[in-house]
């Protein structure tokens, strides 16, 4: 008997463990202005105490659960914080150094823009130069890893210019690329083409193919994804490249969302719109590859925020299908905007709400990404939705 009620014991917790969700680890991002001590502690105060609320929200929406197959939604409990404000420091301190030289010379109020500028901005500039974000998003990276070694899935969460660091880890980190498209559109030669048609690799991301990493090729400063021209030396890395994509690469599967908020992102990366920008085509693969996989990527701005700008407005899958010109196959995920979200705070302070107003922001990022899910893939929602758009269009 004891033997019996063991089996049956163990086979049960076998199939918890099989047909249980994983966790969610929320992963939160700060931005700019978080470079001394001072400003870390505000910013980790107000992720303690929005991640509750928001963990509360995820786990009990229904809407959720319905876009979720009906699986039970598990928040980690406790919020993981990826600060990288105190690598821009020194930096920053030098600026305010030379600032202080013009102290004398100039009238007050420029001193005081001046001042104002560069405690405000300097970050977000300095953020998005490469030799400064590549460590941050490697840095990223190992932090996410540590939580999906436990089995959790992970959401991204952005704030402010940490939205420049989750565009910058999908864009580099997501396995987006199929290695032997790239090289078949590239110049090398056959011998080179054919030796990777015989040695197939697994998809890969834009870390993987720089020459640090994969060795592969690099980036040029025009966008160009430049291919190594040396053959001995492509084949040699091209065959250990599974390897660095394992190594340097986001998590396979495992990223499920980002959350982008106060987000003045579209202000930083026009160029995004530059036709002629060749890495805009390896931009347009990404969204392809978050559509395909079930990856949601929103943006949640309260409408009083001066820097909470919208990303995009909200297109149907067709119309993202027109404007990428590729096909996107079964798809799943969602990229979806919400810059209309009333705080009741009041402008200037807007922008630094998002935890004091924890419940009405933790409620909109959950009705986002409901919405969001109904809008791609409830064709009788979407068409309401078009239609009353259509209507505002003709006042």
């Amino acid at each position: 008997m004891k033997k019996i009620i063991f089996i049956v014991c163990l086979l049960y917790c076998i199939c918890s463990s099989a047909f249980a969700s994983p966790e969610m680890s929320f992963v939160y991002i700060n931005g700019s202005n978080n470079n001394d001590r001072k400003m870390k502690t505000w910013y980790e105060t107000g992720i303690e105490k929005i991640h509750p609320v928001l963990k509360k929200k995820f786990e009990n929406s229904k809407d959720l659960k319905k876009y979720y197959k009906n699986e039970s939604i598990t928040v980690k409990e406790k919020p993981v914080i990826f600060f990288w404000g105190y690598n821009s420091k020194k930096d920053l301190d030098y600026v305010k150094s030379q600032l202080e030289i013009t102290k004398a010379i100039s009238s007050t109020g420029a001193y005081i823009v001046r001042n104002l500028i560069a405690q405000y901005l300097h970050d977000a500039i300095w953020v998005q130069k490469s030799h400064n974000m590549i460590p941050i998003l490697d840095d990223l990276n190992d932090r996410i890893k540590l939580e999906t070694n436990k089995g959790n899935d992970v959401v991204l969460y952005g704030y402010s210019a940490g939205t420049f660091v989750t565009y910058e880890y999908m864009f580099n980190k997501l396995r987006y690329i199929n290695t032997s498209e790239l090289i078949n559109e590239s110049n090398l030669d056959e011998d080179i083409k054919n030796f990777v048609k015989n040695n197939p690799a697994n998809n890969t991301c834009l870390s993987a193919i720089s020459a640090n990493n994969g060795g592969l090729g690099a980036v040029s400063l025009k966008g160009d994804i430049l291919i190594n021209p040396n053959k001995d030396s492509f084949k040699q890395n091209y065959l250990k490249i599974n390897d660095v994509t394992e190594m340097v690469c986001a998590p396979d599967k495992k990223v499920r969302g980002i959350v982008n908020y106060a987000s003045p992102l579209v202000l930083f990366y026009s160029d995004i719109a530059d036709t002629n920008y060749e890495l805009n085509y390896y931009n347009k693969l990404m969204i392809k590859y978050i559509l395909e996989n079930d990856i949601f990527m929103l943006t949640v701005n309260f409408k009083e925020d001066p820097l909470g700008f919208p990303t995009s407005s909200n297109l149907t899958l067709k119309e993202i299908e027109n404007i990428l010109e590729l096909p996107i196959n079964n798809p799943s995920g969602i990229i979806y905007d919400n810059s209309s979200v009333w705080s009741k705070r009041f402008f200037p302070l807007a922008h630094t709400s998002y935890w004091s107003a924890k419940r009405t922001f933790s409620n909109a990022i959950v009705k986002t990404l409901a919405k969001g899910y109904r809008f791609n893939y409830d064709e009788k929602y979407q068409n309401k939705i078009l239609k009353r758009h259509s209507k505002k269009s003709e006042l």
